[in-house]
């Protein structure tokens, strides 16, 4: 396979290597069906659930926060925000054993599977609306890239198949298997120029991958991608206005040096930043709001 091209980039442009990404907040109408939903059929488990907010996640790493707030109304239709949350799980038969969960217990809310090369994936959608993808990578030597592009596709994969070679009794059985961590998050934006300049430009995500003017992919140290925006959805869409969805998407950096660089290198560029010691926090151009952390 080829490996991807060393970058053109200073790495004060950039964000570092190991950064990865942190759990997903959503804003959420009926909060004790959706944390019944994310613990029971997607299998994370219930880390903390204080008052109006809900932690689940394996182990000890978040995936998704639960903020309850019945007083806002679900979002517009074509609107920017969340197109989806994807969880990345460390074996075929962990994801295997979560696919079956959700597709036992809510068969309604799956909405497709695909093969893309770099990653095995299928797709739901929440009670409230929200997408999910759950995944499993393959290892890195199997990638391959053209021109530094991953080369990713939209294979056919068959659930049943699928769950025949991968479901393991023991994950019938018990569906917790292993550890899992948001992989990447997928965002609906209302064009891909502003998401270049504000991800990759500013924030110091690389390109991965584009889709014509319709998707573009980004990363740090050549994963395939830690996050997207699409138009698929929301094309030509503005701000958010505050609504139930997506709350806030969390990026996790190595160290307070790398958070005091990107600090840096957004006030450079005008961005506004509420930066208090610990965290950075910033809006990109339709309002959702990104905070970046260390590890």
């Amino acid at each position: 396979m080829t490996e991807q091209p060393l970058s053109t980039r200073s790495a004060s442009e950039l964000l570092a290597p190991d950064t990865g990404m942190g759990a997903v907040t959503l804003r959420v109408g009926n909060l004790d069906a959706m944390i019944a939903y994310y613990r029971d059929a997607v299998t994370l488990r219930l880390l903390s659930h204080e008052g109006g907010t809900a932690v689940l996640g394996r182990g000890t790493v978040p995936i998704v926060i639960l903020q309850h707030a019945p007083e806002l109304v679900s979002p517009e239709p074509r609107a920017a925000g969340l197109f989806h949350t994807a969880i990345l799980f460390e074996t075929q038969a962990a994801l295997a054993a979560a696919v079956y969960s959700v597709a036992r217990q809510h068969p309604g809310t799956f909405t497709g599977s695909a093969d893309h090369i770099v990653s095995e994936a299928f797709y739901f959608t929440d009670p409230e609306g929200n997408g999910i993808e759950l995944y499993w990578d393959r290892t890195r030597t199997e990638w391959s890239w053209t021109h530094g592009t991953i080369d990713m596709a939209t294979l056919a994969l068959d659930p049943n198949e699928y769950l025949q070679n991968h479901l393991t009794e023991g994950g019938i059985a018990d569906p917790v298997i292993g550890g899992a961590v948001v992989g990447h998050v997928h965002l609906s934006v209302g064009d891909v120029a502003s998401a270049r300049d504000f991800y990759v430009d500013k924030l110091g995500f690389e390109t991965t991958a584009e889709m014509g003017g319709s998707a573009l992919f980004v990363s740090a140290g050549g994963y395939h991608h830690h996050m997207a925006m699409n138009t698929w959805n929301s094309r030509g869409a503005g701000k958010r206005r505050l609504a139930l969805g997506l709350g806030q998407v969390d990026i996790l950096v190595p160290d307070a040096d790398a958070l005091g660089s990107l600090q840096e290198r957004m006030t450079h560029y005008g961005v506004g930043v509420r930066d208090d010691g610990q965290t950075l926090r910033f809006d990109d151009p339709w309002a959702n709001l990104i905070q970046v952390r260390t590890a």
